[in-house]
């Protein structure tokens, strides 16, 4: 039986991430309708509620069991809206080393979701599983997926040449082209701890973004 990730939630100051459910589907569609998205990701295009819901229902499941990954939703704990989408891929059981891609929702973009999503997801793999590597890949056009990089600790190791498809659409047709990639990692070391413990309304976590 391959190795897999346990169902899991993962609380962070102001997020939880948890797994996907079939009603997070109108929320899933209407985050994937827009042209961000579109450019930098590969989901379906256009991703409707039914594309929600095998996503929840079907390929998420069947992604944490065959041990490629986990996929998670990401929810504000106030409001409990749905403001993005975490995904672990390309996992190495044997080097202990997996990689992670991010969403955010447009309207709750320059909130800095992402990169506390992303800590708290990085936290969870070297403290809890024991992890020693994870690796993000951001288009070389994606400043904002790079900024999230640098602000968690992440360091750029280079760039892989022509190996992304970045799409745009026109109204008729979505076009694509070619696109480098940054490869950045972030290591147990990397990780900023602050200097005092984490107050209890935190949620245990335990480490600060970079500035």
């Amino acid at each position: 039986m391959a190795a897999s990730f346990p169902e899991t939630a993962i609380s962070t100051e102001r997020l939880l991430l948890r797994p996907l459910a079939e009603d997070d589907a109108p929320g899933l569609a209407a985050m994937m309708a827009d042209e961000l998205v579109l450019a930098w990701t590969d989901r379906p295009h256009p991703f409707t509620e039914a594309h929600g819901v095998e996503l929840a229902r079907t390929l998420a499941p069947a992604h944490r069991a065959a041990g490629h990954g986990i996929v998670l939703a990401v929810t504000e704990h106030l409001t409990q809206r749905l403001v993005g989408l975490v995904e672990l891929r390309h996992t190495d059981w044997r080097l202990r080393s997996t990689e992670i891609s991010f969403i955010t929702a447009a309207w709750a973009r320059g909130e800095g979701y992402a990169p506390e999503a992303v800590l708290g997801v990085a936290q969870w793999l070297f403290e809890d599983r024991g992890f020693q590597r994870l690796e993000l890949r951001t288009a070389a056009g994606n400043t904002a997926a790079q900024q999230v990089a640098q602000k968690i600790g992440g360091i750029s190791e280079g760039v892989l040449r022509s190996a992304w498809i970045v799409r745009g659409d026109t109204g008729e047709v979505v076009e694509e082209s070619r696109s480098d990639l940054i490869l950045w990692s972030l290591l147990p070391e990397d990780l900023e701890a602050p200097e005092a413990p984490a107050p209890a309304w935190a949620g245990g976590h335990r480490y600060v973004l970079r500035d």
